[in-house]
């Protein structure tokens, strides 16, 4: 491997550690203090010519961002060669387009702010949506997939079927289902714009009776589509529900309103880490790098 420095955020260590240990590159911690104000001040040891920052934009998201942009900006501050930003969550990625007039298009300031910041490649995980990758000069989404299906096919599962809680996420539940050899089934939901309440057909394609169903999702978030889902999917006689997405970002009690509707667990990878981050997303991370640099 060329001269790279792996440099660890504050959001995401752990997972940086374990990028920098697949691709024997130098890993330089990024000290961080908070003031009582909300500001932060990074403080960073000496670099390499190619800069991989590992930070997550989860929640507290402005924060988080705004320490990306400050390790991005002292890279190339002493001379960088190269700055890859790695956001396995990222965050604004939702806010890809103008829903109603005035709106801004986050994700596009986003990209703006860290090109801007020196960032030339951004290595994210199960992005929302290539609109969403439209912004960005130079990015690359890898997929959770693999990782969450190989997971799930030591749970020894019982009749497994795959369960997307909206159309939406049809191809995606189709290709977990795939590499478990299993059925798939996307559900109807409906949001209503003014109030924001979710409904779940009922209706399904599939008979779930006596099976364990994985609800499988890009991100849980409020945890509201994840309970509608699982509350018809126990009433249609699923054995056991299980929830897996990417990014578990499970703001306030989401978990505990998920599990009471009748989830037997949360699997996540650890672009957020927590509690369910049981997924290593480093082995898909660190082979899109050692590809690019090895390349280069």
């Amino acid at each position: 491997m060329p001269d790279i420095s792996v440099i660890a955020g504050p959001a995401s260590a752990d997972l940086a550690e374990k990028i920098a240990k697949r691709l024997g590159a130098q890993l330089v911690a990024a000290e961080v203090r908070v003031f009582s104000d909300g500001e932060s001040k990074i403080k960073m040891g000496r670099t390499g010519k190619n800069c991989v920052i590992v930070q997550s934009t989860h929640p507290p998201t402005d924060t988080h961002l705004m320490q990306a942009l400050m390790m991005a900006r002292k890279c190339a501050d002493v001379g960088a060669r190269e700055i890859c930003a790695v956001i396995p969550y990222l965050a604004y990625a939702r806010q890809d387009r103008a829903f109603l007039e005035g709106e801004v298009v986050s994700i596009a300031l986003v990209a703006k702010l860290l090109e801007a910041a020196g960032v030339r490649h951004v290595v994210t995980a199960d992005i929302h949506s290539q609109l969403a990758m439209s912004h960005f000069a130079s990015v690359q989404s890898v997929s959770s997939i693999p990782l969450l299906a190989d997971y799930a096919s030591k749970m020894k599962l019982h009749r497994p079927v795959v369960v997307s809680p909206d159309a939406g996420g049809a191809d995606r539940a189709r290709e977990f289902a795939k590499r478990l050899n299993t059925d798939a089934v996307a559900m109807k939901k409906s949001r209503d714009r003014t109030t924001g309440e979710v409904t779940v057909e009922e209706k399904l394609d599939v008979d779930v009776s006596g099976r364990e169903a994985i609800l499988i999702d890009d991100m849980i978030s409020s945890g509201v589509s994840i309970v509608k889902a699982a509350e018809v999917l126990r009433k249609k006689g699923a054995s056991k529900v299980y929830a897996m997405c990417a990014h578990a970002l499970l703001i306030g009690d989401a978990a505990q309103k998920i599990k009471a509707a009748g989830v037997y667990d949360i699997i996540a990878t650890n672009s957020v880490p927590g509690e369910y981050a049981r997924v290593d997303l480093s082995p898909a991370i660190a082979d899109v790098i050692q590809s690019r640099y090895s390349s280069a």
